[in-house]
């Protein structure tokens, strides 16, 4: 039986790119990919089972953390971590009319943002309108004359659409790192480690307290996030990334046995390799 990986769809999405570069990166042979609208869809279809992983964003280098993953990874505790993937992003505005008659631009609302400034300067009265993903935007501006989409060159020439301008971000080092999910153990040897946890309390010095326990443990923490605990005003999950030493293999348990009483809840997703793609097919 093929493997069935899920990826925020449809075809031509920087998902699924993603997706296809983790496939070759974990050599998972016969795979079957399965496109999901919206982001708690692609790690729904891994939480029950539907699919044997998934592929999603979980952080852009221009616009920060994608919340919809992060609240998803939250409700899906048991989930793991098995690669993280930093992949190039580079969009293009693409349609089927003239750039001067475009007045409405269609995306995913992140790449609306990375193009805002692009857009406010070559399109100033265009409207910008989200889809659920950016070769979303592609397939719904077919046979318009007046509306545009933000999406890959690979979107484009899915759907036979026209390059109109590129490269329209407004950073030139944009870039997204996507996570492949699975179900099973939990790794305790990669380069990183991925965490999340609620604090048993609200009070002055709690969170600091919590993350004492990597600097007494000589760790470094790379990434720091906090969403809503959507239980009450004020209540935070905090999601942090840990680099892990390659001579210490008891790094990682060391760390949540120390850390854990201090949460209420914690999530721990394992330890994992990252690798960064220098560039990205067109």
């Amino acid at each position: 039986m093929p493997t069935r990986l899920a990826y925020l769809g449809p075809t031509g999405t920087y998902g699924e790119q993603a997706a296809r570069a983790l496939v070759q990166l974990e050599a998972m042979g016969d795979v079957q990919f399965v496109p999901c609208i919206g982001l708690r869809a692609v790690v729904e279809q891994l939480a029950s089972g539907m699919c044997d992983a998934a592929v999603v964003p979980i952080e852009n280098s221009v616009e920060g953390g994608v919340t919809a993953t992060l609240d998803a990874l939250w409700s899906h505790r048991d989930l793991c971590i098995r690669r993280a993937l930093v992949l190039p992003i580079r969009h293009a505005l693409l349609g089927q009319g003239d750039l001067s008659g475009i007045n409405e631009v269609l995306s995913h609302p992140q790449a609306l943002a990375q193009c805002s400034g692009w857009l406010a300067k070559h399109v100033p009265h265009a409207l910008q309108l989200p889809t659920s993903s950016t070769a979303e935007a592609a397939r719904l501006v077919v046979g318009s004359h007046f509306r545009a989409a933000i999406a890959s060159r690979v979107a484009g020439n899915e759907h036979g659409l026209e390059e109109l301008a590129y490269p329209v971000n407004d950073v030139a080092g944009n870039c997204t790192r996507f996570l492949l999910l699975k179900r099973g153990e939990r790794r305790e040897q990669g380069s990183v480690a991925s965490v999340a946890f609620s604090l048993h309390r609200n009070a002055p010095g709690a969170l600091l307290e919590a993350l004492a326990c990597l600097a007494d443990r000589g760790l470094n923490m790379s990434r720091i996030e906090s969403r809503p605990s959507k239980r009450e005003f004020g209540e935070y999950v905090f999601f942090v990334d840990v680099d892990l030493p390659s001579n210490r293999a008891e790094a990682l348990p060391e760390l949540i046995a120390q850390l854990e009483p201090f949460c209420e809840h914690l999530a721990h997703f394992g330890a994992y390799p990252s690798t960064e793609l220098s560039d990205v097919s067109t």
